[in-house]
């Protein structure tokens, strides 16, 4: 194949390689060489064929189509940034919604563009690929160079700069959009830490006094002369926020009935009533609903991962990958004998967030209360 000058074999049938530094055959060509050029160049190499024009030229409007379609929807990509904030679920699903669907839309786009441009612009042809020596002399690099421009007038780069321009104009807002993510990798939302740490139990009602405990999907509150069987469990809610998704994701919470004989250390017997205890529902490991409950063994099951709490006593993790109990809220009666939350969380319900360190912090500094 080559001897100790490197010399390439080049393949049978190819034109002959202009030798470096000898005058260019044609004055006032470009980089990439007139057009005539690069027909000349296509059809002279072996085993390619040239795409019928009209062909072409259908590939050149699809393709010309989906690039622009791609800056579209790019531009959209940065607009829905801007305009569709998160801050509760409603636009949280907004959010990402739109900016899914505007990035889906531009990378399909951009590459349906490239298939077109590749099938329908582009010739046919067979390559051989042949085995060079490791160091490429002058000659190779040459050659190269001359493959470089044969790929460029096959692909019609320089013949149809409509599609060069739209490609390239597709392609400069894509740069962008790694840009426009990397600011929700700086410092959290104002008051993001406080809106996880509490939650609206350790709010008063319009009136002034303490939020009633209503059941989850019917809204009535609940009497404690009514709610007397032992092993009984209801999954309640703030009265008022029935209907509230984003008070609920922290605040929804089970309520479990004991023989006062059954409840453990562990428990805080000042926030419970007549033996009625309320825990959170929303498990400490990644905020799944924790509410399958076992009467025997007062156990609370979380069914995403198994996190098991034992209720009896302050719902301490006894199995699974939850890393605390589930947190207690006091609760007592108003004077018609509805159950009240007296108080908010002592700790932040839910997973355990970034920010906890310094609310469980918060919570001791105050001689424990939220």
């Amino acid at each position: 194949m080559t001897d100790n000058n490197h010399d390439i074999e080049q393949p049978e049938g190819r034109v002959p390689r202009r030798v470096i530094g000898t005058p260019s055959p044609a004055a006032g060509t470009s980089l990439l060489g007139t057009d005539e050029q690069h027909a000349a160049g296509v059809a002279d190499v072996p085993g390619v064929t040239l795409q019928n024009e009209q062909t072409a030229k259908k590939g050149e409007r699809a393709a010309t189509l989906c690039f622009t379609i791609t800056f579209l929807a790019a531009i959209g990509f940065v607009v829905s940034y801007v305009v569709f904030q998160v801050g509760d679920v409603e636009t949280t699903q907004t959010s990402t919604l739109a900016l899914g669907g505007t990035l889906t839309v531009a990378l399909l786009a951009l590459a349906a563009g490239i298939v077109v441009w590749v099938r329908m612009v582009m010739p046919k042809y067979n390559l051989v690929q042949e085995r060079h020596p490791m160091a490429s002399g002058p000659e190779a690099r040459e050659y190269v160079a001359e493959t470089f421009l044969q790929g460029a007038a096959e692909s019609g780069i320089t013949k149809r700069p409509l599609l060069r321009r739209t490609l390239l104009l597709a392609a400069a807002p894509l740069g962008v959009l790694p840009l426009v993510l990397l600011r929700d990798l700086g410092p959290s939302y104002t008051n993001f830490p406080e809106k996880l740490r509490h939650t609206v139990w350790g709010e008063k009602t319009k009136d002034g006094k303490n939020r009633r405990l209503v059941v989850e999907g019917t809204g009535a509150p609940i009497r404690a002369a009514d709610f007397n069987s032992p092993g009984g469990i209801l999954s309640v809610v703030p009265e008022g926020y029935e209907h509230d998704l984003n008070a609920l994701a922290k605040a929804t919470l089970i309520l479990i009935k004991f023989r006062p004989e059954e409840i453990k250390s562990g428990t805080n017997v000042n926030w419970t009533h007549d033996g009625i205890v309320a825990y959170s529902k929303i498990c400490t490991h990644v905020g799944c609903p924790a509410a399958l409950y076992e009467q025997t063994t007062h156990h609370i099951l979380c069914p995403c991962h198994q996190s098991t709490f034992d209720a009896a006593d302050g719902a301490k993790v006894i199995f699974g990958p939850a890393a605390r109990p589930l947190p207690q809220l006091p609760i007592a009666v108003d004077n018609e004998g509805y159950l009240v939350a007296t108080a908010d969380f002592s700790v932040p319900p839910g997973p355990s967030f970034w920010e906890r360190g310094d609310a469980e912090a918060e919570v001791r500094a105050n001689g424990g209360h939220a």
